[in-house]
């Protein structure tokens, strides 16, 4: 069956991804700037509202790149947020030339560990996109997840680059997630290409913004979708 992970603001979110039939949740705070990390109180309240695993961020400021103090909070945060209730977290960070960060991702990955982590959009926003995804997906450590569009432009412009990825290697597929302006078009294309994990947050709020909650009936919607796409 195909992943479905849904953006959980707070334990309302969680509930209705958990109703409406979400595979995971993806727990942040602070969308204006495309996802922060969420107070561990928070994460505590979702994790008794929802029984589904949850992925927290760890992203500090609204950038991509990090600096030695700023690593140290979300190694402190990790700690906490793992005490809460998270089953796993989602990071990645970019040097300031625009490659991977690959001395603080393994800092973080390794605090994090044993959980398992998603690398998120950091990749999509790099300077060598195709390098950077050869050196995400050799990361190891825990990682499970590469959450990306393609593009920075989000999906619409990234689907073609996904696809090629998906094939160009047995195990290229299974590590991405596609998120990032994911509509439901894209995803027979994604699925027919190998890709069977999907990330949505505005298009489960019923007006595709995120003052509204998650609506459960929006999830069974991309619920079926996902299933109906995925390769008997």
């Amino acid at each position: 069956m195909a992943l479905l992970e849904v953006i959980a603001l707070d334990a309302d979110d969680a509930r209705a991804a958990e109703d409406g039939g979400a595979d995971r949740v993806e727990i942040v705070a602070d969308m204006a700037a495309d996802g922060l990390t969420p107070d561990p109180d928070a994460v505590a309240e979702i994790r008794k509202a929802a029984d589904l695993p949850m992925r927290v961020m760890l992203r500090a400021n609204a950038g991509f790149r990090t600096t030695a103090p700023e690593l140290d909070r979300l190694r402190r945060a990790a700690e906490n947020l793992r005490e809460a209730g998270a089953d796993g977290f989602v990071l990645g960070f970019l040097d300031d030339a625009g490659a991977v960060d690959v001395a603080a991702v393994s800092k973080l990955a390794a605090v994090a560990a044993p959980l398992p982590w998603t690398f998120h959009r950091a990749l999509d926003h790099s300077a060598d996109p195709e390098r950077a995804w050869r050196t995400v997906r050799d990361l190891g450590g825990g990682l499970d997840t590469v959450l990306t569009a393609g593009s920075p432009r989000g999906v619409d412009a990234g689907v073609g680059v996904l696809v090629r990825r998906a094939a160009g290697r047995p195990e290229s597929a299974g590590l991405i997630m596609a998120g990032g302006g994911l509509r439901r078009k894209h995803v027979a294309v994604l699925a027919a290409s190998g890709v069977g994990a999907f990330h949505v947050g505005t298009a489960v709020r019923p007006d595709g913004g995120w003052d509204s909650p998650v609506d459960a009936r929006l999830v069974g919607e991309w619920r079926t979708l996902v299933d109906a796409a995925a390769p008997g």
